[in-house]
């Protein structure tokens, strides 16, 4: 039906005859003379019609936005002086011979042809019109040549790519589960993969020895701009690797499909203990294009009178720490009360400041309404420690130490972006010795990872002191953003039982919810691990997009909806019946 893509024309095909096939992006009709700019998937090409071709013309007369066509014509230059510069195919035009009219268009719920301030809900309700944007299409298109690069690379080092099972039963990974009702099996009930953990530690013990998959995963969670209900994993697993050498070919991957892609050299991938990133950055994320550093102060602050410092300074589960940022004697007062709100999300009480006008003029050139709360000394201690110079803003958070991480990492990054404080492009990072659990408000512990990761140390030490054990767990980080996370897994039965007994599971709730894996652990489970990257977070990262729904085709809203499909939706009764479900509503809907 076609001899070129519209995209594809050039200098070399004149005085060609071609054929093209596409959706009309833009009708120009110039003292008598129709111009159509024809679209495809590669590009746009002109075609020219003149009235000289009476019914071609007319039927060029009756085209209007994405109509679809097929025409045939004659590949000539531009006439001198409208060459377009802009465009790949600028240089040629298409003289129509031929136009045949292959469907119609209604108007377009927003215009394809110029960039229109359109509500997400539209863009998502007719996402087979938005798809035609050349943005939206360059995107999709960009993310399969990332898969594709990552398979050859994989492949190449000697993976196997295999498939898991989708339908399976519901597991513990800190996110609830899709659930899928059994109609052979009433009353019970699959579940959709929160990731192929488990699948891919068995074909560890089968031996496939390396193996990838580009997966699909589920997890009904809160969303925000970078979660989907699903979301697409790279899943890689190898057997008798060390970490360092799991981390050796994730990051050549990784530094490959950038080179290759985007023409960028990631350069070094420094390694930070997860203790060190949260003291520093107060985030296991890093962004290492900020020069900021958090900074603490605790010891400074244990007998100042102001207790909003000296309470979480006494406190062992407190912190106390400040960030000095250059130049930040510049935000005003409106700026800084909009930072004190912005922390509040975080569940910062407040954020106390101390602006930096002249060092020299002592404590007369400081300007801050905490000052008069603590002894001169201990001021200029502070200013010592933080190495402060004049045009300096210091930022203090003081509170349990997970709240001041979280608000003061939070404002770290954000006064990066709005000062402009950014070093480079790119900065990559691994963040390794992660603690092996973490404490629940209401006590006891929960995988800070999930319970298949390797401690690193020995069961009876795990036993003796599980809330200090660290896990051989690295997660990859990029500007800020965890690209992946994998771990050493447990090969060893005694190891596995001892996590689960950490985190009260009993062994019958262990043999019943894992009975399958402990089991393959005693038939000769050989040491291995792995990583899994986010797809569509790497390819939102690497095309700038500002959200994971910017990369993939069809996702879902918010509000883990399809406006396009209308789903969820309900099903009839019948259906419900043959899978043993009964609808209850909510009770004031009853009434």
């Amino acid at each position: 039906m076609r001899s070129h893509y519209c995209g594809e024309l050039n200098e070399t095909h004149i005085d060609q005859e071609v054929e093209l096939c596409g959706w009309v992006h833009r009708r120009r009709d110039h003292g008598g003379v129709i111009f159509l700019d024809m679209r495809d998937r590669e590009g746009i090409a002109q075609v020219v019609f003149d009235p000289d071709t009476e019914e071609s013309f007319a039927e060029a007369e009756k085209v209007r936005g994405e109509f679809v066509l097929r025409i045939k014509g004659r590949v000539r230059n531009r006439p001198e002086g409208t060459v377009n510069a802009e465009m790949k195919t600028g240089a040629v035009e298409v003289l129509g011979k031929e136009l045949t009219i292959l469907n119609r268009s209604e108007t377009s719920p927003f215009q394809l042809d110029e960039y229109t301030n359109v509500g997400e809900e539209v863009r998502l309700k007719y996402r087979y019109v938005d798809l035609r944007r050349p943005e939206m299409l360059e995107k999709l298109r960009f993310r399969s040549k990332v898969t594709s690069n990552i398979r050859n690379f994989l492949d190449a080092e000697g993976f196997l790519d295999i498939e898991t099972p989708i339908l399976t039963r519901a597991t513990p990974e800190g996110a609830r589960d899709y659930l899928v009702p059994s109609r052979t099996h009433p009353g019970q009930f699959f579940a959709l993969p929160q990731s192929p953990q488990l699948f891919k530690q068995l074909l560890m013990v089968a031996g496939m020895d390396r193996y990838y998959q580009i997966a699909k995963c589920f997890r009904d969670e809160d969303l925000r701009a970078d979660r989907q209900p699903e979301f697409t994993q790279i899943d890689i697993e190898t057997a008798f690797l060390e970490e360092q050498d799991i981390i050796g070919i994730t990051q050549r991957m990784v530094t490959n499909l950038f080179r290759d892609l985007l023409g960028v050299d990631l350069g070094e991938f420094p390694h930070i203990t997860y203790a060190e990133a949260m003291s520093r950055f107060g985030s296991d994320r890093p962004d290492l294009r900020i020069p900021m550093e958090l900074v603490d102060i605790k010891d400074l602050m244990q007998k100042v009178d102001f207790k909003v410092f000296s309470g979480p300074a006494n406190d062992p589960k407190g912190r106390v720490a400040a960030l000095r940022v250059p130049g930040g004697a510049q935000i005003s007062r409106k700026q800084i009360d909009a930072y004190t709100a912005f922390v509040s999300i975080y569940g910062a009480k407040g954020l106390a400041w101390i602006k930096v006008n002249d060092l020299a003029a002592g404590l007369e050139g400081l300007q801050s309404p905490i000052i008069k709360f603590m002894p001169d000394d201990v001021v200029q201690q502070l200013v010592e420690r933080l190495g402060a110079e004049d045009g300096d803003i210091l930022f203090f958070g003081a509170d349990k130490e997970k709240v001041v991480n979280e608000a003061l990492g939070a404002l770290r990054v954000k006064l990066g972006e709005d000062l402009q404080m950014m070093e480079r492009e790119w900065a990559p990072c691994w963040v390794v010795d992660f603690p092996m659990f973490e404490t629940l408000d209401g006590g006891g512990l929960t995988p800070l990872h999930h319970p298949f990761t390797a401690p690193s140390c020995s069961v009876e030490e795990l036993q003796a002191d599980p809330q200090n054990a660290l896990s051989r767990a690295y997660d990859m980080v990029l500007n800020g953003t965890e690209l992946g996370g994998g771990s050493i897994r447990i090969h060893d039965q005694d190891m596995q039982q001892q996590v689960f007994r950490v985190l009260g599971i009993d062994e019958a709730e262990a043999q019943e919810k894992f009975g399958f894996l402990l089991d393959a652990l005693q038939f000769g489970c050989p040491p291995h691990g792995g990583l899994a990257f986010g797809l569509d977070r790497l390819v939102m990262l690497m095309t700038g997009a500002s959200s994971i729904r910017e990369v993939i085709a069809f996702p879902k809203t918010q509000s883990a909806a399809c406006v396009m499909t209308d789903a969820p939706g309900e099903v009839n009764n019948e259906q419900l019946r043959e899978l043993s479900i009964r609808i209850r509503k909510p009770v004031a809907e009853e009434n």
